[in-house]
């Protein structure tokens, strides 16, 4: 009995030491392919921080641009405001000139825009009766140092107009109304204004 007690303990302690050593192996392999997935996952980790990181400048960047434009536009939209602003104002000071001034405004524009001399004056109603025959006179004095037939006459009819004049001969009528020589002038003004509102 002892040789088989001595045998089954040989094949006891070989296989405690064949089992030992597979854990071991296994523990060793569990360990690595641990280390292994551990590895990848920080490299997986980092990979994506670095690409949130880059998304994250990405879109800084994009509104940082999207701000500068938007405030671009706030600015040069308050700055054409303020252009308009100025233009309407002008259109006030015309209107608001003192009566001398404001005829000899009147007759200069009738003067140059006449051709031939024997226009109508088209006026508003308010500047029709308050000024309209004193710069009639004025341009047609204008005309004739000219050497133009100063014949232009005050028209029996009013256009609803901030100011200025509508002269007419016929079908043609030549608009020198300040709305419109304000527009017209706008393009070559505009920017000389602008310099004016906001240099500095």
């Amino acid at each position: 009995m002892k040789g088989i007690d001595k045998i089954t303990s040989r094949i006891l302690a070989d296989a405690e030491a064949d089992c030992a050593a597979v854990k071991k192996d296994s523990d060793e392999r569990c360990a690595a392919i641990k280390a292994e997935a551990e590895k990848k996952a920080q490299d997986e980790y980092w990979r994506l921080v670095r690409e949130g990181v880059k998304d994250t400048e990405q879109r800084v960047q994009r509104m940082d641009r999207t701000a500068r434009l938007e405030a671009k536009k706030s600015i040069l939209n308050m700055k054409q405001d303020a252009v308009s602003r100025a233009f309407e104002l002008a259109k006030d000071k015309i209107a608001e000139l003192p009566e001398r001034d404001y005829v000899g405004f009147l007759a200069r524009m009738a003067a140059e825009a006449a051709v031939t001399g024997q226009e109508e004056v088209i006026l508003n109603a308010r500047d029709a009766s308050a000024v309209g025959a004193k710069a009639v006179k004025a341009a047609n004095e204008a005309l004739a140092a000219k050497g133009l037939p100063g014949t232009l006459t005050l028209s029996d009819t009013n256009r609803d107009m901030a100011g200025g004049l509508i002269l007419k001969q016929g079908d043609i009528e030549v608009n020198c109304t300040v709305d419109t020589l304000l527009d017209l002038s706008r393009g070559e003004l505009a920017a000389r204004v602008a310099e004016v509102l906001f240099e500095g």
